[in-house]
């Protein structure tokens, strides 16, 4: 499966693992590089020097590629990326933020950029600053989207159309069926992130595992629009939310609602009532916690399988 994805991360098969928060610490990266495809530590959820310690154990339980996936609104964000420089990861995809401020930083390095979009606009922006790639993230995947609502598969081919970067589909897509849409409409490759969840080496909470697993179709939601778009699994926070939204709430109150440590509260420590549970509209395609060494394969047998059948 070579393409400029694979050649670009020197992987076997262009399947990125997302870089989630209270997910993606290092025994998933390793375990997904070590399978093939791309792991990434999400450091959003990551003091520096913890931060330091799941890249130095990735690196002893791995000699695949694998990198560090940074939102650039983290408060210590030079400490974190003078971490990256000094841990000699050689990959980091950027979210959450103006791309031009670290890429000639961190490509002076000699590390390869990709930075998270939402829309054209913000790919033709990437490209212009120096990124080596995009992941155009649509409407369906889980954690913090766009404010645009684009749906993957038709910001896809939008921005296919537009850069001459590679570009990586992401939000919706936890199969072999799925990856092969988004390849077909120009992907170059799929950022997997709430398959990889539901994993045995995810850092997330067993309860929250669970709670993927029992995820139906409409059963999480966009919303805190007003402070950072997100998709949540509808648990007792957020009918909270939806009812302090029927008395027209001002910023100060959703964020005074929202609190501190929300996230980690529900998907690290599993609490399932209070807790913020981000999850994508793919979880109900999601029914069993398998390692992502097995879960990488099935999407890859099931690609393989399909293109076949369809002569793509």
């Amino acid at each position: 499966m070579q393409n400029r994805i694979t050649k670009l991360f020197n992987i076997q098969y262009p399947i990125i693992q997302g870089g989630m928060i209270w997910v993606s610490g290092w025994k998933l990266a390793s375990a997904v590089s070590n399978a093939g495809g791309l792991g990434l530590i999400g450091a959003g959820s990551m003091y520096p020097e913890v931060l330091r310690e799941h890249i130095q154990k990735c690196k002893k339980a791995t000699d695949k590629p694998f990198g560090v996936n940074v939102p650039m609104l983290y408060p210590d964000i030079e400490k974190i990326m003078d971490i990256i420089v000094e841990e000699g990861v050689k990959i980091v995809f950027t979210s959450a933020g103006n791309p031009k401020i670290w890429t000639s930083f961190l490509r002076e390095k000699g590390i390869t950029v990709v930075h998270v979009v939402s829309s054209v606009k913000f790919a033709l922006k990437a490209e212009a600053a120096g990124v080596d790639a995009v992941v155009c993230e649509g409407f369906e995947a889980g954690g913090h989207n766009g404010r645009e609502e684009t749906t993957t598969f038709t910001l896809i081919p939008m921005v296919k159309e537009q850069v001459k970067i590679p570009v990586i589909a992401a939000g919706g897509i936890g199969s072999g069926r799925g990856m092969l849409a988004a390849m077909v409409l120009g992907a170059d490759g799929v950022q997997i992130g709430s398959r990889f969840a539901a994993t045995i080496e995810s850092s997330a909470h067993d309860n929250f595992k669970k709670t993927i697993v029992d995820v139906k179709d409409g059963g999480t939601q966009l919303t805190l629009k007003e402070l950072a778009p997100v998709r949540l699994v509808k648990n007792k926070f957020f009918k909270e939310v939806q009812e302090l939204y029927q008395q027209n709430p001002t910023i100060e109150q959703l964020k005074e609602l929202l609190g501190r440590a929300r996230a980690k509260r529900g998907m690290f420590e599993g609490n399932l009532d209070d807790g913020e549970l981000e999850i994508g509209q793919v979880a109900g395609l999601i029914h069993e916690i398998k390692p992502a060494k097995e879960v990488l394969e099935a999407i890859v047998e099931e690609y393989q399988q399909v293109k076949k059948e369809q002569l793509f």
